[in-house]
């Protein structure tokens, strides 16, 4: 049987569901392409209580996490948050997640549905040298991703403009409709916005979510709020130049290959799983880069799509789709290191045919016009 959220009844209501990493999931309520441009240009909310959530505590909490992670975690100041990735012996990606510094010594991280059991495998086998404790709360809390230019407004509408004041890759505790909950201004779309942890809640008592849910909604009325499944997901993600596990990042790939370098502190002062294949790496180059393509013809990349270069192939495709935003195609894949420059011209074989593509900078959209970095359109800048 496919696992619910504590919000199925909603999806099942009002949403198209679909398997996604063992659970039913919404893939879109009004489609894929209308819930993508309610994200850019006004605010979207999302079900992602699919995904992992754990408490790391006690006295060697921050060291167990700057171990079995390559950035900084000893440089987070209490209530701040930051990206980073599990790193395993080879240097590669046991997965990609987000660590909350909640108190001193308490953290809350964050990680992909598809690795829940493996994640939490890996952190208990790392911890018997470690005085922490692990609290998996994945089936006890709710998760709901709030994410446009319009996020801010709504949610200081929603709770107070004073109390909800939480930057980007901040978090803090705060009420919604009576709920104590954990928000933190992060997202996985490229747009601002925020991330609501509501605890003590789960599929056989979903009050808290519902209640939460339905009132971040009733809220988001004046600001056109539309509910988003998976489908824009991955699109916001892929146009945001974001990296999705399994596709785009894997246990074999390093963060230095996925261009997602700042993750790796090679000069902190902790030790960490993978650190001298990482500094090797870094000294001598990746061989392999990922690398953003815009289809300059007409045709739509996917995943597993074969690079080419003078009619010889020279890397892969790990995310493909159509741009609602740009109307054109797009993809993430790996290339030699050779054919990685921007402007590099190079076709993707789409089903025989070839694509005529070139190496773009990410995310692929104007980010004065689109995404957190917007100076244009009205919205505030956090």
């Amino acid at each position: 049987m496919l696992l619910k959220t504590p919000l199925y009844d909603f999806h099942k209501a009002y949403g198209r569901l679909v398997e996604f990493a063992g659970f039913e999931m919404p893939v879109w309520y009004r489609g894929t392409v209308d819930e993508c441009h309610a994200v850019r240009n006004d605010v979207g909310i999302f079900d992602v209580s699919h995904m992992g959530r754990a408490f790391v505590t006690g006295k060697d909490a921050q060291d167990f996490l700057d171990y079995l992670t390559p950035n900084d975690v000893a440089s987070l100041k209490p209530l701040q948050v930051h990206y980073t990735v599990l790193s395993n012996e080879r240097g590669g990606i046991v997965d990609d997640m987000v660590i909350l510094r909640l108190e001193e010594q308490r953290f809350l991280i964050v990680f992909n549905a598809s690795n829940r059991q493996k994640d939490l495998e890996w952190l208990r086998k790392k911890q018997p040298r470690f005085e922490v404790e692990l609290n998996n709360i994945s089936d006890s809390s709710a998760m709901i991703a709030v994410q446009g230019p319009k996020a801010k407004e709504l949610m200081d509408y929603l709770i107070d403009k004073e109390t909800v004041d939480i930057p980007r890759f901040r978090c803090g505790q705060r009420p919604i409709d009576g709920v104590p909950c954990v928000v933190s201004g992060t997202g996985y779309t490229g747009e601002r916005g925020y991330e609501v942890i509501v605890p003590d809640t789960s599929v056989g008592n979903p009050e808290k979510a519902v209640q939460v849910w339905n009132r971040i909604l009733e809220a988001g009325k004046p600001f056109n709020i539309m509910p988003c499944g998976l489908g824009a997901r991955d699109v916001l993600r892929l146009e945001a130049g974001m990296c999705l596990y399994g596709n785009d990042i894997d246990e074999e790939t390093t963060p230095l290959e996925a261009r997602i370098g700042f993750v790796v502190k090679l000069d902190k002062k902790s030790n960490f799983i993978g650190r001298d294949v990482l500094m090797k790496q870094k000294a001598e180059g990746a061989q392999k880069v990922r690398v953003g393509l815009k289809v300059k013809e007409g045709g739509i990349p996917r995943a597993g799509f074969s690079i080419m270069k003078d009619g010889g192939k020279v890397g892969t495709v790990t995310s493909g789709t159509y741009s609602p935003l740009l109307r054109i195609g797009i993809a993430m894949g790996y290339v030699r290191k050779e054919y990685s420059n921007l402007g590099t011209s190079l076709q993707i074989d789409v089903r025989g045919r070839l694509a005529e593509s070139e190496v773009t900078q990410m995310p692929f959209y104007d980010m004065s016009r689109h995404g957190w970095k917007r100076i244009t359109g009205g919205a505030s800048k956090q």
